[in-house]
């Protein structure tokens, strides 16, 4: 332990850190999803909206009756995924022990990282999954067909948390490929993750009558594009696809709701054309069935395909909000306020705490739901003087989104110069970063949250890039443990 004492006391700050967190904030803090995947947790069922990996979670933990322990969980998560980079870096890629450390700080410490595990919310869960899976592909470059399969399964587990999980395994195939791991380990690591895959998207078929894992898709595409949709240029085929031109919106797009979000999770701005009644106009009562999915999805393609200069245009915007410095109120107030710690309650029109909501639930209401799971109040309880302590620091002590880019930039750089070897170990991690920032900007729209998960692995691209900048000018003899690294390691200072 004293051997790594410089690491071992940034965890104990940061473990100290979210003691705070769970003192000032009990039992927990919730986000518009949180309800979502506690219904399913008491009402299992597939969700038409998400993946239930997290509230499978739930499940297991709703015995004990404590949204406490469910935080607690996610925030030894996190402290699980710095203790990852730290061991990936010191014993493959033989970093100094404050590299390696300096690597894990911003999920050590970021304040917005210890608010997300704090919520009732998949992405803490997400995040440690997505490292677990980095980090065993690059600890392992002569891989087992064992270990292929304990890769496999834990991108079963990254998929069934979080869609964007999934196309994370074929960004594994092929660096897998690259480096020529051999087929066994990538044929056990496919089976492991279809075979989980394939059964929940089975019973989803049993249940909705279509082999996938969301009735969701089709529709928060047609999000994205809402935005800059515009009918006139999509040639439609009247009344053949009158389907389709149901779906577009009245207003010009000059004069639209600025994010997108809005034209799928919205409730209206007066004129009927706004927010989710535009869903409305197709039949059925249910937002997210298949028929309605089919048909968002084929007009954001024909939305995409007459209006590509729109869509990369709106893409980009998206994709560089990761790099701001600040924290700009986006996409709006409400969701911008999810996501920080507050020394103060909300409160009602009386003037009194707000209570969790009472939306209809498969079951139940929201708050019917959080109260059976609990067994009793769920309510977030703000707590003095712990509450005052997070919320100062989270106005201080997180990572920039210019810091992140330069991050990255540094990662690519990495990837550049070692061109002739297909970026070598920095490409995996790298390419993971770029993508989690990347799909949510092409798919759905910016939001904060789904920048936390990219951050790790930006720093351990970063980080490998750098370790030749602080070895020694005398070369070490390879030690068995870093003899099956990806590079040849040096002792490090």
């Amino acid at each position: 332990m004293s051997r790594h004492r410089v690491f071992v006391t940034a965890f104990a700050l940061g473990a100290l850190l979210r003691l705070i967190a769970m003192l000032g904030y009990s039992p927990a803090m919730w986000f518009n999803d949180s309800y979502e995947y506690v219904s399913v947790a008491l009402h299992p069922r597939p969700s038409a909206v998400r993946p239930d990996g997290y509230s499978f979670w739930l499940m297991l933990l709703q015995p004990f009756h404590s949204f406490t322990l469910v935080v607690f969980t996610q925030h030894l998560m996190g402290l699980a995924t710095g203790v990852l980079i730290y061991a990936l870096l010191r014993r493959k890629f033989a970093l100094p022990k404050w590299g390696a450390t300096l690597a894990a700080v911003p999920v050590l410490f970021d304040a917005y990282q210890i608010q997300l595990e704090q919520l009732v919310m998949s992405d803490t869960m997400f995040t440690l999954l997505v490292v677990g899976v980095i980090t065993l592909v690059l600890w392992h470059r002569r891989m087992s067909w064992k270990v292929g399969a304990v890769v496999g399964f834990l991108l079963a587990l990254t998929a069934l948390t979080r869609s964007i999980g999934l196309p994370i395994l074929g960004l594994v195939v092929v660096y897998m490929l690259i480096k020529r791991t051999g087929w066994k380990p990538i044929v056990a690591m496919v089976t492991a993750c279809a075979l989980p895959v394939v059964a929940y998207m089975s019973w989803f078929y049993v249940t909705f009558g279509k082999f996938a894992m969301t009735n969701s898709d089709g529709l928060i595409l047609y999000m994205r594009v809402s935005i800059f949709a515009d009918c006139a240029k999509m040639d439609l085929d009247l009344p053949r696809e009158l389907p389709l031109a149901f779906m577009c919106i009245e207003e010009p797009v000059n004069k639209r709701v600025s994010y997108a979000q809005w034209y799928l999770w919205g409730t209206g701005s007066g004129n009927g054309n706004a927010g989710g009644e535009v869903l409305h106009r197709l039949p059925g009562k249910v937002k997210f069935d298949d028929f309605k999915n089919e048909v968002a999805s084929e007009f954001a393609k024909r939305a995409i395909l007459a209006q590509p200069g729109d869509y990369l245009q709106v893409v980009a915007r998206d994709f560089m909000r990761a790099f701001n410095w600040g924290r700009p109120r986006f996409p709006d107030e409400a969701t911008f306020q999810q996501y920080q710690f507050k020394p103060y309650y909300d409160l009602d029109a009386e003037g009194k705490p707000k209570r969790l909501p009472k939306w209809a639930t498969v079951g139940g209401r929201a708050d019917t739901d959080a109260f059976m799971y609990e067994q009793g109040p769920a309510e977030t309880r703000i707590v003095h003087p712990w509450a005052d302590i997070m919320s100062a620091y989270q106005k201080v002590f997180y990572l920039q989104g210019v810091m992140l880019g330069g991050i990255l930039l540094v990662g690519l750089a990495g990837v550049v110069v070692r061109w002739r070897r297909l970026g070598g170990p920095v490409l995996l991690p790298w390419l993971g970063a770029f993508g989690l920032i990347l799909a949510p900007a092409a798919t759905a729209e910016f939001d904060y949250r789904y920048l936390l998960p990219a951050v790790p692995l930006a720093c351990m691209a970063a980080a490998i890039t750098l370790r030749h900048g602080v070895k020694l000018r005398r070369r070490a003899a390879v030690t068995p443990t870093s003899a099956s690294a990806s590079e040849p390691t040096t002792v490090s200072t």
